[in-house]
């Protein structure tokens, strides 16, 4: 998976076309990208995302956005009570806490990459979203 401005990107490969094909993930609008080499997939992913963003700006649409930064979880209450105690004895609220184990477990399964791309022949395709009349 990639990130890049918010928006994660998630890309497998296709063996019939022999090519990397990728999707934004979390948002409603489709945004596709794809390249023959790591360093292409990256920088389409990067250019579907600005082509993206340009395109809901010409149309004066506010992009999808993958995440808000809120959630509502639902435990049970012995789990919750527990939370709540180590929250305290840690001296951070319980937002906090949640907050500090979900980026470490999530840091364990998403480590990011770093460094810079170079690609040629990018592909990349830009949603259509059809406004309604009303």
């Amino acid at each position: 998976m990639m990130e890049y401005k918010g928006y994660i990107g998630k890309v497998e490969f296709d063996p019939d076309a022999r090519i990397l094909h990728g999707d934004v993930m979390g948002i409603r609008d489709v945004v596709t990208f794809q390249g023959r080499t790591v360093d292409e997939v990256e920088k389409a992913f990067r250019e579907s995302v600005d082509d993206y963003l340009a395109f809901c700006k010409e149309r004066g649409e506010q992009p999808d956005k993958p995440s808000s930064g809120q959630f509502v979880v639902r435990i049970d209450p012995a789990l919750h009570r527990k939370a709540n105690m180590l929250a305290t004895a840690s001296g951070k609220s319980l937002n906090a806490w949640v907050a500090e184990c979900l980026d470490k477990e999530v840091g364990r399964e998403m480590p990011r990459r770093r460094g810079s791309s170079k690609a040629v022949g990018v592909m990349r395709q830009v949603p259509s979203r059809e406004k309604t009349e009303t």
